[in-house]
């Protein structure tokens, strides 16, 4: 909760999806912090944050995402915020044809990948999205990633193909993200005049138990020297939520460390 009103978000609902990931789960936490009433739409199970209301939520299917906003709806109203972060990666673990070279990457990882990450965005704009224009206001955050601004860098990779593997960061992610952006641009200009606001926040790499080798070949590539706490994808994420922000529509809030800057 806070005192400037610029910055009060009390009594607002917000939908999270992905809301039970790591930077989900920080989403729901820091605006239950600031008085916001706030549902998790994820796919997954297990335990919401406190004061979260946890709906199972596949986003690539519209009928699941208005099947749970028709309840958020009924209990608390059109949500006055959207956060689009729900997002598929190959994860460290994927099979070696899904981290192998570009020419033979699976058609059915990157359909999976596209999926979720731009599909889901799309189909959840358009359910909570076109609530949010009839009741005249709201705000809709994309979480994008600087790999959709730039290309993946390749070299924070080398000590795993050091190590005998073959190992390309994957091709689809960097593309989902990209779509993420001019996703929000053209909503941005469509709704413009409804009193919707959508805007990207784009990150750089959040640190979650990687190893140490990838740690010092990403610090010494990021101008400050780490990765992302996941904390610091907060503070951004409530400007954009809140009246501070009440001209700020079609932008990309770049949260990254100077990444972007070299």
């Amino acid at each position: 909760m806070s005192g400037d009103p610029l910055f009060d978000l009390t009594g607002r609902v917000a939908v999270v999806t992905g809301g039970l990931g790591q930077l989900g789960r920080v989403y729901c936490e820091g605006l239950v912090e600031r008085g916001v009433r706030v549902a998790s739409f994820d796919v997954a199970e297990g335990d919401a944050p406190d004061g979260v209301r946890a709906y199972r939520v596949d986003v690539t299917e519209r009928a699941s995402i208005e099947q749970a906003a028709r309840t958020v709806e009924q209990e608390w109203g059109v949500p006055h915020l959207l956060v689009n972060n729900a997002g598929l990666d190959s994860p460290p673990d994927a099979p070696a044809e899904e981290v192998g070279p570009f020419e033979t990457y699976p058609e059915s990882s990157f359909d999976a990948v596209l999926d979720v990450n731009v599909k889901g965005a799309f189909l959840c704009c358009q359910v909570v999205g076109g609530a949010m224009a009839g009741a005249g206001r709201g705000s809709i955050v994309n979480v994008s990633s600087v790999y959709g601004l730039l290309s993946p860098v390749q070299d924070l990779y080398a000590f795993r193909r050091e190590s005998g593997e073959e190992f390309f960061k994957p091709v689809s992610y960097s593309v989902s993200k990209a779509a993420v952006l001019n996703l929000t641009r053209y909503l941005a200009t469509y709704w413009a005049k409804t009193g919707v606001r959508v805007n990207t926040l784009t990150l750089a790499g959040v640190r979650n138990d990687q190893p140490d080798a990838f740690l010092r070949a990403f610090a010494e590539r990021s101008p400050m020297g780490r990765m992302l706490d996941e904390r610091e994808a907060l503070g951004a994420l409530v400007f954009l939520a809140a009246d501070a922000s009440s001209y700020v529509t079609g932008a990309n809030v770049v949260v990254d460390g100077g990444w972007s800057a070299w």
